[in-house]
């Protein structure tokens, strides 16, 4: 019954190289795949070696909703910089909603003109974030965004004044530092704010 009206989410992957195969993989959380499923979406990975005909796989997949997932540091693979940058166009281009998780978040804020900058303290620890959000979060970031650049709102920051989470003023989309889907149960919270970009 529920998968005739679920939408269909276009999930950028994380790239592995292994080299004791000697294979470059694109790979996907499979939590990811869980907390989409759980907000009634369904996920279909995007392919990072699909270069320009990713414009064909868009048009064909229509996906009604685009996340950026965490993983790699930005510049690490230029395949998938390229493949994040594509997705992004697309979103803007057909005002799709659009949820950037922790390097997904540093993708929506480098390219619309902000600098991704080195914190400390961010790595396998938790903690509260003011803002609308007002809750505790798991983190996992090396990096963060400077500032919010000016078509975004702050809307979640750390007690150490590192952002936390974004907004766009006009688009839905939304951009958070922490993952949801690495939480042991799904916050309502967060599956809420995923609800509320497709409203």
């Amino acid at each position: 019954g529920r998968n005739l009206s679920m939408k269909l989410v276009a999930v950028s992957q994380r790239i592995d190289f292994l080299g004791e195969r000697d294979e470059t993989r694109d790979s996907l959380d499979q939590d990811l795949c869980r907390f989409l499923l759980s907000a009634s979406l369904l996920p279909v990975p995007v392919p990072n070696s699909i270069g320009t005909d990713i414009e064909s796989w868009l048009e064909r997949v229509a996906p009604e909703l685009i996340v950026l997932s965490g993983g790699n540091d930005i510049g690490e693979f230029p395949d998938r910089d390229s493949t994040e940058k594509a997705l992004l166009l697309h979103a803007e281009t057909n005002k799709l909603p659009l949820l950037g998780i922790c390097r997904g978040m540093q993708m929506l804020a480098s390219e619309y003109g902000s600098k991704v900058v080195e914190v400390h303290g961010h790595v396998a620890t938790r903690h509260k974030v003011s803002g609308n959000q007002g809750m505790e979060v798991n983190s996992f970031h090396n990096f963060a965004v400077e500032k919010e650049p000016s078509e975004f709102e702050v809307s979640a920051r750390a007690e150490d004044g590192v952002i936390e989470a974004i907004r766009h003023k006009t688009l839905p989309w939304l951009g958070l530092m922490w993952h949801p889907e690495r939480e042991k149960e799904f916050r309502e919270e967060d599956l809420n704010a995923i609800k509320a970009l497709l409203a």
